[in-house]
């Protein structure tokens, strides 16, 4: 009976539940990383997400590319300045980065700038 009750669970879960869900097993598996929930500040860490938006900010001479990650537990806004693009950088790919996340002025969620990243599969 359990089984049938978990895929009745499933079939009323929204898809913004079942995506969060899915990235947080997804995160939960790729070694090193922690959860954004937990992640402390202004300490050099590893995340595991998905790219959920990706804003590019085109000003001369101060190019940058913001793409926000979720793991399914929080957000944070990577920043990689000096950029236009990256190449496979998309929304829903999957990616690790690590680097030091810092408060965002104004509130919002934490920022890591030029962190060092991966692409996962």
């Amino acid at each position: 009976m359990g089984a049938i009750r978990r895929w009745l669970d499933r079939l009323t879960q929204s898809d913004e539940s079942i995506l969060a869900d899915e990235t947080r097993e997804w995160a939960d598996s790729v070694a090193g990383c922690v959860r954004l929930g937990d992640a402390p500040l202004r300490t050099s860490v590893k995340i595991a997400g998905v790219i959920r938006r990706i804003t590019v900010l085109p000003m001369s001479g101060h190019e940058s590319l913001e793409a926000l990650v979720s793991d399914g537990t929080g957000e944070a806004v990577v920043v990689f300045m000096g950029r236009r693009g990256i190449g496979g950088f998309s929304l829903g790919t999957k990616v690790v980065v690590e680097g030091v996340l810092g408060e965002q002025r104004g509130g919002g969620p934490p920022r890591m700038i030029n962190p060092r990243l991966e692409f996962s599969a």
